[in-house]
C-alpha cells in the first residue's frame, strides 16, 4: 500500500508567518524611506517649491509701451504709430486648425511667407499661446474677418500700434526706422527691458535715442488654470510711454534740399553756427522706410542694396570725400596764424614745381593767374598759391590746424554711424601704408587732394568756426525732448566746441572778405549765385578728383565716364554780418562746385533765411501730435507736399 504523506500544517505556519514578517518589516521601510522623504521635501524644500507652484499658477504678461513720435523743430510728424490689426490662432482653441486656414485663406490673403512663419511659431510655442498668422490687415479685410467671426473658433483680431513715417523717404537718413528684432540683436539687447516689445530702433534718430523713444514695459499679473488659461487678474502696472523727440531738423527745408538735389548722388548738411542745431541733413538717392518696418522682401532689399547709386549709405554722415578747394579758407587762416602776410604773392604761371624736382603740379588755370597775394588766391581758387603756401608751412603745420578745425576728427553730432574722415601725416602713411611721406604729398594736401578725405558734415561743423570768428558748436540733431507724463518740453542745451585753432579775429575777417568776394565779386568762383541775393554769402567752391590723369593729359569733362568726373561740393554760410546758417553741398561726378553744388546751397539758404528764419520763434516748439494717429488709405509712404522720394582742375 502507498504511504500517505500528512502535511506539517504547524511547519507551513511558522514559514508563512516568517514570511511575511520579513515581507512587513521590508513595507515598513520602504514606508518609512517614503515619508522621510515627503518630510524631507516638505518641511527642508518648502519654500522652493511653493515658489514653483506659484509661479505655475501665476504668469507675468508684458504691456508694450508706446513709442515716441519723432517730430521736426515745426512739430510736423516725421514717426509716428497708427492703429494696425494682427490675425491671431490660438491653436488649442481651434476644432481643426488646417480647416481653419483654410477657411482664412478665402477671406485674408494668406502668403506662403505667413504660412511658414505660423508653423515656426506653433512647434516652439504652447498651444494655448495666440500667434500670429498674418500683420498688417487691410480695413476691408478687418471687416471682412469680423463678419465672419462667429464661425471661427480660434482665431482673433490683435489690435496694435504700427510704427510708420508719413514722409515717406523725406530725410530717412536721418530719421531712420525701426525693425523686428533679430537674433542678432537678442544678443546685445537686455531682454529683461525688451519684454513684450517685437521692435527696436535699427537707424538713425530711431537707432541713436532708442532708450528715450521706446518706453518702459509694464506688465499684468495673471492667476491661471492648470491648462495655463487666465482666470483673474491679480496685479497690474502701467507702461511708461517713450518720449517724444523734437528735431532741429525743418521737414520743409530737408524737401527743399533733397528736391534741389535731384536725382543725383549727394548730400546737403546745413547748421545753425551760433548753436549748432542742424537745419537740414540731406543724402540722396533716399528710400522709403516704411517696408523696413515689418521686414523688407529680399528681392526689394537685393535692388537697394546692389544699386550703383547706394541710396543705403548715408552720405551726409559716413560719406568721404576729398574736399578740394574747399580747404582753402582754412589754409589761409593757417597762414595768417603762422606770420605769413595776407599781402605776400606768389607768381601763378600755371604749375608749381618743388625745388630739385621737375614734376609740374598744375593749376586749374593753364595760363596761369599772375602775381596774387592771398585774397585773390581765394576768390579766383589759384592752386600754385596754395601749393607754395602747403610746401612753406609743411605737413605737420598743415595737419596741426585742419584737424584744429575739427577734420580728421568726429564732430560728436548725436546720431551714430559718423565716419571721421583723414588728415594724412607721415607717421599715419608709415602706419598704414609702410611707406615714407613725400614733399609732393604735401604740396596736394594743399588744394584738398591726394589722402585728404572730409565728411558733408565735417565741412559744415568746421565752416562754423569761420562763420562764428574762432568758435564752433557741437552739431545736434535733437533739439528738445519731450515728456508725455507730464507735458513738459526740454530743450537740449548746445554745446561749445573745444576746438579754436586760429584767436585773432583779424584773421577770419581777411578769410571772410575773399570768401564773400568768391560769391559776390566779380571774379568769384561762385559770383552766378551770387546775382540778385537779397543778403551777402560768403563761400567757397571746390573739386574733388575721382581718377589721376596723366601730367600731359588734358581733362575734358565730356570724354570721362560720368562716375568717373570730378565731385563738385561747395560751402558757404549767411548773411556774412550775423551767420544763421552754414551750408555744405557735395555733387558726386557734378563737376564744377560753382555751377552744380552752389546753386543747391544758394536754394536752401533762400528758402531757409527768407521763409522759414522770419516765422521761427526760437525756443517755442508747438505741443505734441497725439500718440497714435489714424492713417487714410491712399497715404500711406507719400512724402511732403507729395514729396516720393592730381591734373588740370577745372575752375573751382
Amino acid at each position: 500500500m502507498p504511504q500517505i504523506r500528512i502535511k506539517d500544517y504547524a511547519s507551513e505556519a511558522r514559514i508563512f508567518h516568517a514570511r511575511l514578517f520579513i515581507l512587513t518589516i521590508v513595507i515598513l521601510i520602504l514606508v518609512s524611506l517614503l515619508l522621510g522623504r515627503l518630510v524631507y521635501l516638505q518641511i527642508g524644500y518648502y519654500d522652493h517649491y511653493a515658489t514653483l507652484s506659484q509661479k505655475n499658477r501665476i504668469s507675468i504678461l508684458p504691456i508694450t509701451p508706446v513709442r515716441g513720435l519723432i517730430l521736426d523743430r515745426s512739430g510736423a510728424v516725421l514717426a509716428q504709430n497708427f492703429l494696425a490689426y494682427t490675425l491671431e490662432i490660438v491653436p488649442d482653441q481651434a476644432d481643426d486648425v488646417s480647416a481653419l486656414l483654410q477657411e482664412l485663406g478665402k477671406l485674408i490673403q494668406l502668403t506662403p511667407k505667413d504660412l511658414k512663419r505660423f508653423a515656426h511659431l506653433r512647434k516652439q510655442r504652447p498651444g494655448f499661446e495666440s500667434l500670429p498668422l498674418r500683420h498688417r490687415l487691410s480695413e476691408l479685410e478687418a471687416a471682412r474677418f469680423a463678419v465672419n467671426r462667429h464661425r471661427l473658433r480660434g482665431a482673433d483680431l490683435r489690435a496694435h500700434l504700427q510704427r510708420h513715417y508719413p514722409m515717406g523717404s523725406l530725410g530717412v537718413h536721418l530719421v531712420g526706422y525701426v525693425g523686428r528684432i533679430s537674433d542678432s540683436d537678442l544678443k546685445r539687447i537686455d531682454r529683461a527691458v525688451y519684454r513684450g516689445m517685437n521692435y527696436l530702433g535699427k537707424l538713425g534718430v530711431e537707432a541713436s535715442y532708442e532708450d528715450i523713444l521706446r518706453g518702459r514695459a509694464g506688465y499684468e499679473q495673471i492667476e491661471t488654470n492648470a491648462h495655463g488659461r487666465r482666470v483673474r487678474l491679480l496685479d497690474r502696472r502701467k507702461p511708461h510711454a517713450g518720449k517724444n523727440l523734437y528735431l532741429n531738423v525743418d521737414a520743409r527745408l530737408q524737401a527743399v534740399a533733397e528736391q534741389a538735389l535731384g536725382a543725383r548722388r549727394g548730400a546737403v548738411v546745413a547748421m545753425d553756427p551760433k548753436t549748432g542745431g542742424v537745419l537740414t541733413f540731406a543724402s540722396t538717392p533716399t528710400y522709403d522706410p516704411n517696408p523696413f518696418v515689418n521686414g523688407i522682401d529680399e528681392a526689394s532689399y537685393s535692388l537697394l542694396r546692389e544699386s550703383p547709386d547706394k541710396p543705403l549709405i548715408n552720405r551726409a554722415l559716413a560719406g568721404r570725400y576729398a574736399p578740394g578747394s574747399t580747404i582753402k579758407g582754412f589754409l589761409g587762416l593757417a597762414a595768417l596764424e603762422s606770420g605769413r602776410k595776407a599781402s605776400k604773392r606768389t607768381f601763378c604761371p600755371g604749375y608749381f614745381t618743388l625745388r630739385h624736382s621737375r614734376h609740374r603740379y598744375r593749376c586749374w588755370r593753364k595760363s596761369g593767374h599772375g602775381s596774387v597775394d592771398l585774397q585773390r588766391a581765394i576768390v579766383e581758387s589759384c592752386d600754385v598759391y596754395f601749393y607754395d603756401l602747403a610746401a612753406e608751412l609743411g605737413v605737420n603745420k598743415l595737419y596741426e590746424f585742419l584737424t584744429g578745425f575739427g577734420f580728421g576728427r568726429y564732430t560728436g553730432i548725436d546720431l551714430d554711424g559718423e565716419k571721421s574722415g583723414l588728415i594724412p601725416s607721415p607717421e599715419w602713411k608709415r602706419r598704414v601704408h609702410k611707406q615714407p611721406w613725400y614733399p609732393g604729398e604735401t604740396v596736394i594736401t594743399g588744394i584738398g587732394q591726394g589722402y585728404t578725405l572730409v565728411t558733408p558734415l565735417q565741412l559744415a561743423h568746421s565752416l562754423s568756426f569761420i562763420a562764428n570768428r574762432g568758435f564752433g558748436m557741437q552739431p545736434r540733431i535733437v533739439y528738445a525732448i519731450e515728456d508725455r507724463a507730464d507735458k513738459l518740453i526740454k530743450p537740449l542745451k548746445p554745446t561749445p566746441s573745444d576746438l579754436n585753432p586760429v584767436k585773432n579775429k583779424q584773421y577770419y575777417e581777411v578769410v571772410i572778405k575773399a570768401m564773400t568776394d568768391v560769391v559776390h565779386g566779380p571774379a568769384g568762383t561762385a559770383r552766378r549765385i551770387g546775382y540778385n541775393a537779397k543778403y551777402r554769402i560768403a563761400g567757397k567752391t571746390g573739386t574733388s578728383q575721382v581718377i589721376g590723369i596723366k601730367q600731359d593729359e588734358v581733362y575734358i569733362e565730356k570724354n570721362i565716364a560720368e562716375r568717373h568726373r570730378d565731385h563738385a561740393l561747395f560751402i558757404a554760410f549767411a548773411p556774412v554780418e550775423d551767420p544763421r546758417i552754414a551750408i555744405a553741398v557735395i555733387v558726386e561726378n557734378g563737376g564744377h562746385g560753382g555751377s552744380t553744388a552752389a546753386p543747391i546751397a544758394r536754394k536752401v539758404m533762400d528758402f531757409y533765411l527768407q521763409k522759414i528764419l522770419p516765422q521761427k520763434t526760437l525756443g517755442v516748439i508747438p505741443s505734441a501730435t497725439p500718440a497714435v494717429a489714424k492713417v487714410k488709405k491712399g497715404r500711406l509712404g507719400r512724402g511732403l507736399s507729395g514729396h516720393k522720394r592730381q591734373r588740370s582742375h577745372a575752375q573751382n
